[in-house]
Parts: C-alpha cells; sequence; structure tokens
C-alpha cells in the first residue's frame, strides 16, 4: 500500500474532495492508520466535509511557520486525523512549493497520508503530486471531464508518478455518459470504482460528516467502502487491472 497518496483532478468540481473525505474516512473504519491532508492552499474545502472548518491551527500555519505541524492535526471522531487547510484570504500568501517539505518530510511514517490536490494542473496540484508516491485521478464520466482526466495522466507519466486509478464519480446523473471501459480504453489506466449519483451524498456534505458515517449503507458509500478495499489490496478495480495500469505507466 503506498505511503502518500495524492488525490487529483484535472476538473473542478467532479467530487475530488468528497472522495478523500469519504477514502480515509472508509479506511480509518477498517483499522487503518490514515491522515487526510487538504493540499488545495487557495480554494480548501476538506475542513468542510469533515466539520473541522473553523480548527484554530491549520495547515497554512505550519507552511508559514507560525506553528509545528503537531499542532494541525485535527482527530476525527471516525478515527482518522485531518490536517485541515485554512479559509481565510488572509492566508492566500502561501506559496505551494512550500508544501511538499511541510507535509511529505514531516507526516511520511504515519500509516497512510491521503492529500486532497487543488483541481486543475496548476501550481497547487503539482506540488502534491509531487509529495505523493501514488495518485488517484477523480473524474465524471462525460467526455470533457475524462479528456481533462487524460492530460493528468499524462502529466504524472512526465512526472514519474505512477496513477493507481480512476475513480468515476456520479455515474447515472445524466444520459449517455461514457462507460467505465471506455473510459479505460481512453486513458489507459483502469477504473477503480463508480460512485453511484446518490442523494445522500450532498446531504452528507450539508452535515460536514462523510457519506460512510453519514448513510453507511447508501449506495454511494458502499462504493467508497469497496474503493478502501482497492486501496488496500482486498479488493478488485472494477474495469482494467493495477498490473495494466502499470505496464500502460512504463510504455508512456
Amino acid at each position: 500500500m503506498t505511503s502518500v497518496l495524492g488525490v487529483i483532478s484535472a476538473k473542478g468540481g467532479v467530487g475530488k474532495t468528497t472522495t478523500t473525505a469519504n477514502l480515509a474516512a472508509a479506511l480509518a473504519q477498517k483499522g487503518y492508520n490514515v491522515t487526510a491532508v487538504d493540499g488545495n492552499i487557495t480554494t480548501p474545502n476538506l475542513s468542510i466535509h469533515l466539520g473541522c472548518a473553523l480548527y484554530p491551527v491549520t495547515l497554512h500555519d505550519v507552511l508559514l511557520g507560525r506553528a509545528p505541524i503537531e499542532q494541525a492535526i485535527y482527530h476525527h471522531p471516525c478515527g482518522m486525523r485531518v490536517v485541515p487547510a485554512s479559509l481565510a484570504v488572509s492566508d492566500l500568501c502561501v506559496k505551494p512549493e512550500m508544501f511538499q517539505a511541510a507535509v511529505s518530510g514531516l507526516l511520511r511514517g504515519r500509516g497512510l497520508l491521503i492529500i486532497d490536490g487543488a483541481a486543475g494542473l496548476g501550481r497547487e496540484a503539482r506540488a502534491v503530486m509531487a509529495a505523493a508516491d501514488s495518485l488517484l485521478i477523480v473524474t465524471n464520466p462525460d467526455l470533457p471531464s475524462v479528456t481533462d482526466a487524460l492530460k493528468a495522466v499524462r502529466l504524472a507519466a512526465q512526472n514519474g508518478k505512477p496513477v493507481l486509478g480512476v475513480v468515476l464519480n456520479r455515474v447515472g446523473a445524466y444520459p449517455s455518459q461514457m462507460s467505465a471501459e471506455e473510459v479505460v480504453g481512453m486513458m489507459d489506466v483502469p477504473v477503480l470504482v463508480s460512485i453511484p449519483e446518490d442523494g445522500a451524498v450532498p446531504a452528507s456534505i450539508a452535515a460536514q460528516t462523510p457519506v460512510v458515517l453519514w448513510k453507511p449503507r447508501s449506495r454511494a458509500a458502499r462504493a467508497y467502502k469497496h474503493l478502501a478495499g482497492i486501496i488496500v489490496g482486498e479488493r478488485e478495480p472494477e474495469a482494467g487491472s493495477l498490473l495494466e495500469s502499470l505496464l500502460g505507466f512504463f510504455r508512456r
């Protein structure tokens, strides 16, 4: 199992932070030592999803030299740790290049570290990519989103970062969506799991609680738990295989 997993998406609004929060919570429920870090420096949302938006010390305090990383760790009721980022506009001056040294250097060795990256492929997303051992790409199953996700796969290859696979989010929300097999054929990486469109997800976000905790028997919660099993080697990907993904990575 990778020690530092970066969760990225080349397109905003596809469910990257929701995936990070639920994957971390599901793994914590399984008994794994998990820390979720908000690597979205300018527009962070992970703390809102996890109910620690007003935590007094944040990642920004660490990056600005105001506090050690230990003071920025929030212990979530489900058992995982969270390093939230600041929601204050006054903290936007932080340079993304400071992220890798502050996070990967200080938190490596604390079990599994899951970093919620910024949307897009700019400096913030690249900083998360640099800090990660492996990457998980989140996308919606429509052509524009998958096209952007393909850019993330190619950027990862250029930077020597293996992509474990793709999470297809909001499957079934709209007609004429791409199938998992079509996404694999286009991106040359496995689709690990398809997260169905489920009203329990926005309700859980409003409740600031991951859906795996809010509605554990919902369709989306079961899919996120399946994803957690794949990450730790207990389940198989939905379409494609990790071996095929690694072979495709080296071919590229």
